[in-house]
């Protein structure tokens, strides 16, 4: 097998990459990597034009390359398979679909919508619920098997529109191997003649899929659950080619933790970000995402957790993803989130945090002291954007007081602030440091025989305008005796 593994991840760009497209692509280029010389493939399946979203095309190259996944052969990469996009492949299909027609395995169906409309109608109507185009019904049909040589050849010329369909076996069992499932089969009387050529000459997905797998040398094909359904229709086609399939594996659905498939709809209701291209603008960390969507379906088979995209191409093999859907878990997703910010350097955040800032309008105080904040904030929150939401008290006075938190102000809290700040004001700049400032506040709390908790929310309070964020005695030391006096005052004039 080695040197040999080929796979492809094959979106088509008529939305923006979804997380379980993300999820897809993953998979693939871990399975690639773990073998020596493996290939991963970058395909564009946009032969539904009517469904092409302009830049789509581009968001998925983009959140590929932001999750650190190398594309081998691709549009922009190109390789000896090329063209990597099927509507540049026009004219292969139209070959292939000759070919099946030459053999007698296709066939020319010249149908108008109306008339298979009135097909399906008649046979529901005599007791048949759920009427295909088949074995049994093209024999009644407009197509190249009833109508005479001379008519399909005039009609042809003539340039009236048709379709071309596969000429699926009335009675056959379709049985493959599933990587991931095992044996799985079907019969073909379930099967409709599947179109392959549409009326516009372009191919259908099905056509495309399998003659592009083949030409391109797949030999692994690894998608979504949905597509099995569509395996037996393919692996007919491959048998019609005379061509071996390519080795079949069906990941496991993301589901929604309220139950069920994670739709668009469920996604949103959950507070879940449903496109990669939202985790980038959210400021998601890319390698706590590639690490979560592996995990999504697959373990290593033992308690590891954490790991980089290169240790998880080593580790990553078919056999240990589930058959079971996996269950979108956001709260893990921001567990590894946090794990990876903080890893990061405090430079290398303020670095990252200086455009976010910028976007938002927010000036930044100088290097030293963003980087001393950033050290006192970021065990505390899941993303890097949230440092400027906890962190705002370290660059600008609070213009507002956390409703929830004010709430502790008590009648007794002005007279211990106020003991508090006339303390500290004794102060000089040298003395002004966490350990002292919290000494003080024992001392207050001592001689008035009070609660920690007493002082110290209307001392947050009055500071950060929070209820809740980072060592509070290590901010006051950072922003300095004569800011923390003067919002102290600012405070008691509000809040008393």
């Amino acid at each position: 097998m080695e040197g040999s593994v080929r796979v492809r991840f094959a979106p088509s760009p008529t939305g923006f990459l979804h997380i379980g497209g993300l999820r897809t692509a993953l998979y693939n280029y871990l399975f690639a990597k773990s073998q020596s010389g493996g290939k991963f493939i970058l395909r564009i399946e946009d032969t539904d034009q009517s469904r092409y979203v302009e830049g789509a095309e581009q968001d998925i190259i983009d959140s590929l390359k932001w999750c650190g996944m190398e594309i081998d052969e691709g549009p922009n990469e190109g390789g000896d398979f090329g063209p990597y996009r099927q509507s540049e492949r026009k004219e292969i299909y139209s070959e292939y679909a000759r070919k099946l027609i030459d053999e007698g395995k296709a066939y020319y169906a010249f149908d108008t919508t109306d008339e298979i409309d009135q097909m399906r109608e008649r046979l529901k109507k005599s007791g048949n619920p759920s009427p295909k185009y088949d074995a049994v019904t093209r024999q009644s049909m407009k197509n190249s098997l009833t109508l005479p040589q001379d008519e399909v050849e005039k009609r042809l010329e003539a340039g009236d529109e048709y379709v071309v369909r596969l000429k699926v076996p009335r009675r056959e069992t379709i049985r493959f191997e599933d990587l991931i499932r095992g044996h799985v089969s079907f019969e073909s009387k379930g099967l409709d003649d599947q179109v392959l050529l549409k009326s516009d000459g372009m191919p259908t997905y099905h056509l495309a899929n399998v003659v592009d797998d083949h030409l391109m040398k797949i030999s692994h094909v690894i998608r979504g659950e949905e597509w099995l359904s569509s395996t037996p229709k393919h692996i007919l086609l491959y048998q019609a080619f005379g061509w071996e399939a390519p080795k079949m594996a069906h990941l496991p659905l993301i589901m929604s933790p309220s139950g069920g498939k994670l739709s668009k709809r469920k996604a949103e209701e959950e507070g879940i970000p449903v496109n990669t291209k939202e985790y980038i603008k959210q400021n998601y960390e890319p390698e706590a995402l590639v690490n979560f969507l592996a995990y999504l379906g697959w373990s290593p088979g033992d308690d590891s957790e954490i790991h980089s995209l290169n240790e998880l191409c080593h580790l990553f093999s078919l056999d240990r993803v589930s058959k079971g859907g996996a269950v979108f878990n956001h709260k893990k997703l921001l567990w590894y989130n946090e794990h990876y910010l903080r890893e990061e350097t405090d430079k290398s955040i303020a670095e990252r945090l200086k455009p976010i800032a910028k976007k938002r309008g927010i000036e930044l105080p100088d290097e030293t002291y963003l980087i001393e904040a950033i050290s006192l904030l970021k065990d505390r929150v899941s993303k890097i954007d949230e440092l400027l939401d906890m962190g705002q008290f370290f660059f600008n006075d609070p213009e507002e007081y956390d409703e929830k938190a004010v709430k502790k102000w008590k009648g007794n809290s002005s007279g211990l602030v106020e003991q508090y700040k006339e303390k500290i004001a004794k102060l000089d700049e040298d003395e002004f440091k966490a350990a002292t400032l919290k000494s003080q506040l024992e001392e207050v709390i001592n001689a008035n025989d009070v609660g920690f908790g007493k002082l110290m929310m209307p001392l947050r309070i009055a500071v950060t305008g929070q209820g809740f964020g980072p060592d509070l005695f290590a901010s006051m030391e950072l922003l300095g005796k004569q800011t923390v006096i003067q919002r102290i005052d600012t405070a008691l004039k509000k809040l008393s």
